[in-house]
Formats: C-alpha cells, sequence, structure tokens
C-alpha cells in the first residue's frame, strides 16, 4: 500500500502500539476521574484536620460518610467503563476460541471488582 505521495506508510512505533494497548475505558474521562480524586483527597485531608481540631464524632461521620459515597460514584464510573470498553472489545475479538476465553476473564474481573466494592 502507498500514500499518495507514492511512499509507503511509516508503520507505527512500538511506543504508538503500546501506549494504544494500553488505553483502558475510562481513557476519555481520565482528567474528570483526576479532578473527582483530587477533589476526595481534600476531603480526607478535611477529615484528619477535623480530628485533630477535636471536632463533634457525628460531623467527622458525615464527612466520612461523603467521601466513600464520592469513591462508590467513581468505582461504579469505572466499572461501568470497564463493562462498556475491557468486556466489549473482548467480545470484539475475531477468533473464537480467544473471544470467549477473552470474555470470561474480563466479565470475572468486573465481578471481583462490584465483590470487592459490596464487602
Amino acid at each position: 500500500m502507498e500514500t499518495s505521495e507514492g511512499r509507503a506508510p511509516t508503520p507505527p512505533s512500538d511506543e504508538a502500539i503500546a501506549e494504544s494497548a494500553q488505553q483502558h475505558g475510562y481513557t476519555g474521562d481520565k482528567d474528570a476521574y483526576l479532578r473527582r480524586l483530587r477533589r476526595i483527597e481534600g476531603q480526607v485531608r478535611g477529615i484528619a484536620r477535623m480530628v485533630e481540631e477535636d471536632k463533634y464524632c457525628i460531623d467527622i461521620l458525615t464527612q466520612v460518610a461523603a467521601v466513600t459515597k464520592a469513591l462508590h460514584a467513581v468505582s461504579l464510573g469505572l466499572v461501568e467503563e470497564h463493562i462498556g470498553h475491557c468486556v466489549v472489545g473482548a467480545a470484539a475479538e475475531p477468533d473464537p476460541d480467544l473471544r470467549a476465553e477473552a470474555i470470561d476473564i474480563k466479565v470475572k474481573e468486573a465481578a471481583g471488582a462490584i465483590g470487592r466494592l459490596l464487602r
């Protein structure tokens, strides 16, 4: 195959191949996830400050519950991204024998992650 200039196209570099292979379902939303995690990190620092300042225990527990809920929201988003990208990607495997195994692995990963979230 040649380009419009009559040259053979340049094959992708090993780095480009590795980078595309490492893209995850959340990659498109990575900045949003990082913003949320930084906000959660700030909340946790605030909770530590509350403990240092001997704030009322119920107020601290209220903030812990808010952080827990925020982390659950991040977790559920990542599970959704895993299913929508990784599991669906495994289902697109052209080799039927590899497809079944890939789907099984990705579904088990998702089920394991969900199980850890529910503990």
